[in-house]
Formats: C-alpha cells, structure tokens, sequence
C-alpha cells in the first residue's frame, strides 16, 4: 500500500515527457516509364591500338600545325566565292606538302620499275656477280638481314592495317546509323514531354494512396498512443483507489465482527453468570461440608468463581452504514474506452482529409497543364526534322565511299601480303640452294627459283605502287582533316566559340533563333547547362515566364492539408476514476467515527478471563480431592461438580473465549488502520480528483503531439514527391541533357571509333607502301646472291667469260 502510494506521487510529480515520433515515413517507389526514350552515353573503349592512334594524332599534329581557319571558314560560309586558293593552301601546306612527296612517289617509283624492267631485258640489273669474294657471303648475310627485317615491319604493318580498316567498316555501319537514331531519338523526347510531364504527375497516386492508408490508422493510433502514455499515472490513481476500497471492506467486515462479537459476548455473560452463581454456592456449601477431608485448602478458589470481562462496558463502534462498492470499476472501464472515442471524435476530420487529397491531386494536375514547352520546342523539332532528312542522302553516299575503300584497302593489302610471301618464299629457297651449292659457280635450280621469287615481289611492288600511294594519300587527306580540322577543335571546343562568334556563320544557320535560345545565350554555354543538366525552360527563354521551383513548393499543395490536421481539438471528454457515489461512501467511512473508538478498552478488557477463577483448575482440584475421600457420598458429589465445571468450561466458557479471540484480531487490525484513515482517504480523494482534472489537458497535448508527428510524416512523403517530380523533369522528361549527350555521342562516334581506326590504316597502309622502296633494293640486290658466280674464261670472247686478264708485252723504250 505504501509503495502504491509512492508510485502514485512519482507519476503525478514528474512532468509529461515529449514523445519522439515514431511514425517514420518510409522512402517512396516511384515509377520512371520516361527513361525508355533517353539518349544512351557512349564512351571511348579502351583498345591495344590506343598508342598506335595517338601516335597517328601526334604525326597529325607535326603535318597540321595551324589552328582553326575561323577567317577562312567565316568567308567559306558566307561568300564561297571570295576564297581564294592561295589561303587554302596557307592553312594545308602540311598536306600540300604530303601531297607533293606522294606525287613524287607516284611518278618515281613507277619509272624506276620502267627503268629496272629495261636494265633486265638488256641484261644490265638483276644479273649475276662477276667475281667471288670473300666479302660476299657477309655482304649476303646483310642482305637478307635487312630484307628479313624490311618485311617484318610490312608484315606488322600490313596486319595493323588489315585490323583498323576491318575496325573501320564495324564502326561505320552502326555509327552512320546511329546519326539518323539520335535525331529520331531527340525528336521524340521533346515530342512526348507533354506525355512524360502526365506520367509524372500520375505518379501522385503513390503518396495520395501511402497517405489515405496512413489516415485509416489514424485515430486508433492516437487513442492507442493517449492510452499508453496516460496508462501509468491513471492506473496508479486506480491502485490506490482500489486500495482504499480494499480497507473500506475489510474495516467494515472487522466493524462487523466487533459488534457481532461483543453483543455475543454480552449475551453468553448474561446468560452465565446465574448458572456460575449456582455453582459457586454448591461447591462452597460442599467444601464446608465437615465430612469433606481436607477441602479447606480448595474452598478460597471455590469463592473467587466470578465472572471476568464485561464488554457491555466498552461501548458501541461506529454505525455500519457504508457500502462495500469497487470503486475503480467505473474509471477503470471509462479510461480504456479512449482508443475507441478517439476514433469517434476524428472521423469527421479524417473524412475531410480524404476530401482534401482529392484537393491535391487537382492542383498537382496542373502542374501538366500549365507546362509550356511544348509551344517552344517547336523550333527544336523542327531543326531535328530537318537535319534528319538532309543527313540521309550523305551518310548514304559515305557509306558507299567507305565499302569502296573497304575493297580498295582489301585487295591491295593482299597484294602486299603477296608481296611478302614472295620474299619470305625467294629467300627460303635461295638460302636453301646456297647451303647445297658446292662451287659458287654451279647452277643450282632452288637458288634460282628463289632470285625469281623475289623479282616477282619486286615486279608486284613496281605495279601497284602507285595505288598504295593513291588509296593512303585519298585516307590521309580525309582522315586528317577530320581529326585536325574538326576533332581536334571539337574537343578544345573551339568549334563552339566560332559558331558562337556573331557573324561567322550565315543567317540561315543561325542556331540561336533556330533553337530558339535566350538571345543572351550561346551554343557554348547553352551545351554547358544541357551537360550540366538544366532543364529546356531554363535554355529556350521559359526561366522567367515558368520557374518550376517556384511551382514544386510543398506549401502550394499541403497548406490545406497541414491547415486542417492543426485546426484540429478534439474532446475526448472527463474520465471519471471514482463515481459520487463511492466517492460519498468513502467521505463517509472518514467520518464515521471509526478513528474515535477506544480500542484500548476492548485490548484492555480482553486481558481479563471470562471467569475470574480457572474452572478447568477448579475441577482438577475436585477431581483430586475425591480420591482423598473416605465417604463415598461427599466424594460421589465432588465427582459430580467437578463433572459440571467440565461441563460448563466446555460448553459455555470456550465459545466465549472463541469470541474473545475473533474480537482480538478485529480489534487488533482496526486499532492499526484507524489512526491513518481519515488522512489516507483524504490523500485519495485529493489524487483521484487532481488525475481526473489532468487527464483532460494531457490527452490534448498528447493529441497534438501525435497530430504533430503524423503531419510531419505526410509532409515528407509530398516532399520525396515533389523533389522527384523536379528531378525527374530536369533529368529525363523536360531535360536537355539528351542534346548535350548525342553531341559527345557524335564525337565519340566520329572521332574514337572512326577517325581513329581510319587514320591508323591509312598510317600502317602508308608504312607498307614507303618500306617497299627498300624493300625493292634489298630483293634485287639479293637476287644475284642466289644465282651462280660468273667465271672469267681464257677466251676470245668478252670478259664475263675470262676470269683472267693477261697483260699485253709492250717493247721497252730506252
């Protein structure tokens, strides 16, 4: 009892702790059917030929040494007329200078071939060596050496060029594809802005139903959270209420018990005292009797037989007037009702906030309708339109340039892999005849076949030549202009700052107002804010007429909604603990006298015996003084006495003593809890009066607690939504990023994965062709290693046959 009590004033002390929300909005899922239709990124794929074409880049970049001819393409663009050649030169003198040595190369090598052909026919190159030496067999050494080592490098070459032209051909199909793709793709991104936009906003549906769900739990969760937080300080107030119900009952059973006990008790004295008088005088009178032997020494107990307690003294206790009700019955019931009142106190309210999403999603609406791209991007579709139909009969004609080139580049490849077996086959062979050779001037057939073997990859070489040199001079040109002239600027962005320089380019490719961007903006700056991912309003002049942070703002849609949840004060009405009528009962029970009644009395009369002497004693006695007894008349009355005060003990004086006993343990209890009574129901009546008056006011602010925490989760879910509504918009829907991406699309597709390729195959196929000209010198020169010497014979005939020369005798002058 005194632990509830303590309990209670801790509850009642200690101030209402603030509840931390634990209603945590969860992270929205929402559905982006908009990314089918993006521009997918290309990147530049690391390749083993990657040093092969920066060597070529560097090579460009030693021929091309000149910036970007802005004057030259400013006069090209607007007056074609007024170029001249002389600064068209200016700025390609590399390649002037590259086209002269191939020039020289297409006439000398050819003529040279002529001129070999003629030597041959006259038997004057390509023969056989007049004399052996012991420096031949070095001098062959070196020879094959150097043409091993020429061809090896053709060999390398001619395989690299194989690879990039066949890396060529697999980029250019699905690179001029991608052209017309790309523009196809742009056009229908700001095509189905409008349809995006509505996706977006469809989208609600995901928080307007999280939110509906979340208002159903509502109510029962606020009455659930006012009970738990409210459970502990009322059911203290209940225990003790309980207890002070628990010592009105057991006061008014042992008040009961009092009263019963002590008129019994009254009633047995009344009802004894004649029949002991009685026995008092026959025991005396027998004990007087002379013939009683030795009785004299019994007869004072026998005189003292008198009636002990008296409880008739004592007084009556309080009146028993008061009910034994269960006081917290009715509180109890009336306090676990709050979940189901508060779910009837708020239905109204979250009726009218299901009302209110309806609300919600119409303004949301009109986020699609009063999106006001698509009367701007017009311009944009149309230059797409345009661009798409206009690229087609081009990118046609390079493909057919390119399968062109592709055979062109196949079939002369193979000449020089033709060239190469020849070689490899002339100086097997030749080598071969040499180590089978036993005279240096024998004729040996294998050697021979192998000096033929390389005439023939000599003669291949003299024939196309000149095409080698036409197909890479054709590349080269195209190739490195591309890479000089165009990727290169392209990557600098000096492209962007010439079409950006007013006046270079005409009026009829004015990008700005055919784009229809800001009159203060620029192409260069414009693909910045698209790469950087601004949106198409921000670029086409729509910042100022539609700024869309100003139309995502949580307030503009959940004003109503937050207006609603904190307007809301609900009553969830008094909790009575304690009906009048207990409370009347236990007033009553305090003032009941119950404290005033003198329980000493009772302790001190029940210290008394209800017979002054102990008639158990007594009767022992008797039963001992008849065994003394020589007469059997005196001893058979003594046995009958002592027989009666048996009978009297056991019949009247231990029921009396019983009641003594139920007396002491009513008395005992009631003199414990009277003193404190009064002031304990008084302490309860204070607390339960002082719980009912803070119920009230602490549900309300639990309430708002909870409201508080519930519009602060609902509000985060509008937020996810709307921060994805913007991001998507920006990034995928209404965004021009796409446009900044298909240009670096467009410089991948050109540059990494076709220029490159196509540059390292005019460079390799370029190798190929000059090492053919040592090549050319190396093979005719070895083909007379693997033929016989000639021996000079002593003849007539001319001095290939004479391998001796016989000085003339000359007559001696004196």
């Amino acid at each position: 009892m005194r632990a509830a009590g303590l309990l209670l004033a801790w509850v009642l002390l200690r101030p209402v702790a603030t509840q931390q929300c634990h209603l945590a909005g969860g992270v929205l899922r929402f559905t982006d059917r908009h990314a089918e239709i993006r521009v997918p990124a290309l990147h530049r794929v690391p390749s083993s030929l990657d040093p092969l074409y920066g060597l070529v880049r560097r090579c460009l970049d030693l021929i091309q040494q000149n910036p970007l001819p802005t004057e030259l393409l400013r006069a090209a663009l607007n007056d074609p007329g007024s170029v001249r050649t002389s600064q068209v030169v200016q700025y390609e003198l590399g390649y002037v200078v590259c086209a002269a040595v191939a020039l020289l190369f297409t006439v000398a090598v050819p003529v040279a071939g002529m001129c070999f052909c003629y030597c041959r026919s006259r038997r004057r190159c390509g023969g056989r060596l007049r004399a052996h030496r012991r420096s031949l067999t070095c001098r062959r050494h070196c020879l094959l050496a150097c043409l091993s080592l020429t061809s090896l490098v053709i060999l390398t070459s001619v395989v690299c060029a194989f690879v990039t032209s066949q890396r060529v051909k697999a980029q250019m199909e699905p690179g001029l594809g991608a052209v017309p793709t790309t523009l196809h793709t742009l056009r229908q991104h700001i095509a189905n802005i409008p349809q995006g936009v509505q996706m977006v906003v469809d989208q609600f549906e995901v928080p307007r139903q999280q939110i509906i769900s979340d208002l159903g739990g509502l109510s029962r969760s606020v009455g659930l959270s006012i009970h738990a937080q409210l459970k502990a300080m009322t059911y203290a107030a209940l225990a003790d209420l309980q207890d002070r119900a628990g010592d009105l009952q057991t006061s008014l059973h042992h008040l009961q018990i009092l009263d019963k006990t002590a008129r019994a008790l009254a009633s047995a004295r009344a009802e004894l005292e004649p029949a002991l008088r009685e026995r008092r005088r026959r025991v005396v009178a027998l004990l007087d009797d002379p013939r009683c032997t030795s009785c004299a020494s019994v007869l004072g107990r026998a005189q003292g037989l008198e009636l002990g307690a008296d409880y008739s003294k004592v007084g009556d206790g309080p009146p028993l007037s008061c009910s034994a009700t269960l006081l917290s019955s009715q509180g109890n019931g009336t306090f676990n009702s709050i979940p189901e009142l508060a779910v009837e106190r708020m239905a109204q309210v979250i009726q009218d906030l299901r009302e209110e999403m309806a609300h919600v999603t119409e303004k949301v609406q009109s986020i699609a309708n009063s999106f006001p791209l698509p009367d701007y991007t017009q311009p944009v579709s149309e230059a797409l339109v345009k661009a798409e139909d206009r690229s087609r009969p081009y990118l046609r004609e390079v493909e057919r340039f390119e399968r062109y080139r592709w055979i062109a580049g196949t079939v002369l490849c193979s000449i020089i892999l033709l060239i190469l077996v020849c070689n490899v086959t002339g100086m097997a062979l030749g080598a071969y005849g040499l180590s089978k050779r036993e005279d240096p001037s024998d004729y040996e057939c294998r050697g021979e076949a192998g000096a033929k073997f390389l005439l023939v990859g000599v003669g291949l070489a003299f024939l196309f030549s000149w095409l080698l040199i036409l197909l890479v001079f054709a590349t080269f040109l195209v190739g490195g202009n591309i890479q000089t002239l165009v990727c290169r600027n392209w990557v600098n962005q000096e492209i962007y700052k010439f079409i950006d320089t007013p006046g270079n380019l005409p009026p009829s490719m004015n990008l700005t107002r055919q784009l229809n961007l800001r009159r203060d903006s620029n192409l260069s700056a414009t693909y910045r804010e698209c790469k950087s991912g601004a949106g198409l309003w921000e670029v086409l002049q729509l910042d100022r007429s539609y700024d869309l942070d100003e139309h995502l703002k949580s307030p503009k849609y959940t004003a109503d909604f937050q207006k609603r949840l904190g307007d809301f004060m609900a009553r969830l009405g008094d909790v009575r603990l304690l009906r009048s009528e207990g409370r009347q009962d236990l007033e009553t029970f305090a003032h009941s006298g119950v404290d005033e009644v003198d329980y000493g009395r009772f302790q001190e009369e029940m210290k008394n015996p209800v017979v002054q002497t102990s008639l158990p004693g007594l009767a022992r006695s008797l039963e001992g003084l008849q065994k003394m007894q020589r007469n059997s008349t005196v001893a058979g009355r003594l046995a009958a006495e002592a027989q009666a005060l048996w009978q009297m003990q056991n019949s009247t004086v231990q029921s009396q003593e019983a009641l003594v006993a139920k007396l002491g343990e009513s008395v005992q209890f009631l003199s414990r809890l009277a003193p404190h009574l009064q002031e304990r129901v008084k302490r309860t009546l204070a607390t339960t009066a002082s719980v009912e008056a803070r119920l009230p006011a602490q549900a309300q602010q639990i309430l708002r607690q909870e409201i508080g925490c519930f519009t602060r989760k609902e509000l985060r879910y509008f937020t996810q939504y709307l921060n994805w509504v913007g991001q998507t918009l920006r990034e995928d829907v209404a965004s021009c990023q796409p446009l900044a991406t298909a240009l670096d699309n467009g410089r991948v597709i050109l540059c990494d994965r076709i220029a490159d390729p196509w540059n390292a195959f005019w460079f390799s196929l370029g190798c190929c062709t000059f090492f053919l000209i040592p090549n050319i010198i190396f093979a005719i020169r070895l083909t007379k290693h693997f033929r016989p010497i000639r021996n000079r014979l002593i003849s007539t005939g001319s001095e290939e046959t004479c391998p001796f020369h016989i000085p003339r005798v000359t007559a001696l002058k004196l």
